[in-house]
């Protein structure tokens, strides 16, 4: 299993494949970016545990890069840390200030670059912050979220979960339903994107559980189109047979074999614009009591 995504912004082809090759043998999952933007496109498409940033790069300086991730919604959670030739203080100040979480400067020794590396992603999941497969934010970051939207106008909550995951678990595999988390995680990205704003919030409170927080206006829009892909595109993760009879044998229970349906997702879908809300829980029981009754009707 994969110890973390890395992003690599890098523009010397010399450090970004030293970087690539020494953390992919050190099992990793690397990417590697020549300039800002190709990484906050990146970024948008697939979100990663930690990105490595240097601060010289032909487009953008890495100052740039790291106050747009800052300030965006879906990237704000992922750990930076800084590459630069330069030791001045003022230089640290500044990323620090950008909200970067550590900075090493060039030439650096790797096994120290790995240690942060590694530390920085611990203390992101130790504190609940990330969920470990999709790198979604999880825990008390989605608190966090809910708790800075109940005060304001014109948002929804989508809670979303994967009906029959368990048993495609039980019959595929732990691995097989990691690669679905994965596969979820990004289709939400290309959804937001697609159907959504800018501003939208994903996280992954556990499980087979996903939350979209986007505005009343974009919300239903959102929904559907995530259910319609969601459906059509998890049929790549059956084999050909299940695909074509539209089910899986599992065993129940009594120990007897079942069908058992192929994978869908359930949104409940609750908006400010509807009604009023006292306290987080409320949003995420109404959210929930939605989704279930969205389950129902599957």
């Amino acid at each position: 299993m994969s110890k973390g995504r890395i992003l690599v912004v890098e523009d010397d082809f010399d450090i970004s494949n030293m970087l690539r090759i020494y953390f992919t043998g050190q099992g990793f999952e690397v990417s590697v970016a020549p300039r800002g933007g190709d990484a906050l496109a990146m970024t948008r498409q697939s979100l990663p545990h930690l990105i490595v940033l240097d601060i010289m790069l032909p487009d953008m300086d890495g100052y740039a890069v790291c106050k747009q991730l800052r300030t965006t919604t879906r990237t704000s959670h992922i750990p930076i840390i800084f590459l630069t030739q330069r030791d001045e203080r003022s230089d640290k100040i500044a990323g620090l200030e950008l909200g970067a979480d550590d900075y090493i400067t060039k030439p650096f020794d790797i096994e120290e670059l790995k240690l942060r590396v590694t530390n920085a992603i611990s203390r992101q999941e130790r504190e609940s912050q990330t969920d470990p497969r999709t790198g979604l934010p999880s825990g008390r970051l989605i608190e966090d979220h809910l708790r800075r939207i109940i005060r304001t106008q014109g948002w929804a909550l989508l809670d979303c979960r994967l009906t029959n995951f368990e048993r495609f678990k039980d019959v595929y595999g732990f691995i097989a339903g990691d690669e679905v988390l994965r596969f979820t995680a990004i289709l939400l990205g290309e959804v937001v994107d697609e159907a959504g704003t800018a501003n939208d919030f994903i996280g992954h409170p556990g499980g087979d559980n996903f939350v979209v927080v986007t505005t009343a206006a974009a919300g239903a829009r959102l929904r559907d189109r995530l259910k319609a892909r969601f459906n059509e595109e998890v049929l790549t993760h059956y084999n050909f047979v299940d695909r074509e009879r539209g089910f899986i044998t599992a065993k129940g229970a009594d120990g007897q074999e079942t069908q058992v349906p192929l994978m869908t997702i359930a949104i409940g879908l609750v908006s400010a614009d509807t009604r009023s809300f006292s306290d987080i829980r409320e949003i995420t029981e109404l959210a929930a009591e939605a989704r279930r009754q969205d389950t129902v009707a599957v």
